[in-house]
């Protein structure tokens, strides 16, 4: 019997083995998955002390980095769909940390900002983040890092100046 490339061998009745390709890209999915879900747990208890979801961390963080901000493009920022957004941002506005305004030259654009109770925050939190990523990807050196980074935008297909 002959071993198709994109398949690999299997035994009677046996699961296929996957083709050398296929594994390592099975393996790689699997680790990102599980350095994500790593970081995650370790952030978002921390995000919780200041009272923030890791969804309105990252929408507040967007704003403060980014100035106004469309809402459709918010959404595309942090990967939520429109309704998730806008129950974040619904959330944010009744905290007082963000407002929703029309754009003057084309009212149907509704702009996301951050207001000054939203951005003492963000000053509070952003560099607190910065050292608790920092701890917990202490195992990595600075150059392993960047390293992973760089790999990571090449798999987005993005050229190495893009983040």
């Amino acid at each position: 019997m002959s071993e198709s490339p994109s398949t690999g061998s299997s035994g009677p009745g046996g699961p296929q083995t996957p083709a050398p390709d296929e594994a390592a890209s099975l393996h790689l999915i699997l680790s990102i998955g599980r350095a994500f879900k790593f970081v995650d747990d370790y952030v978002r208890p921390r995000m919780q002390k200041h009272g923030l979801s890791m969804t309105e961390f990252s929408v507040l963080m967007v704003l403060w980095h980014g100035g106004p901000t469309p809402l459709g493009e918010l959404s595309e920022r942090i990967l939520l769909t429109g309704a998730s957004t806008t129950y974040t941002v619904k959330k944010l506005e009744k905290r007082g940390l963000i407002a929703r305004e029309a754009r003057s030259e084309d009212r149907r654009v509704v702009m996301g900002v951050i207001t000054e109770k939203g951005q003492a925050l963000a000053r509070k939190i952003a560099p607190l983040h910065a050292t608790e990523l920092a701890e917990a990807m202490h195992h990595l050196s600075i150059e392993e890092k960047k390293t992973a980074a760089q790999l990571l935008r090449k798999l987005r297909g993005l050229g190495p100046k893009e983040r």
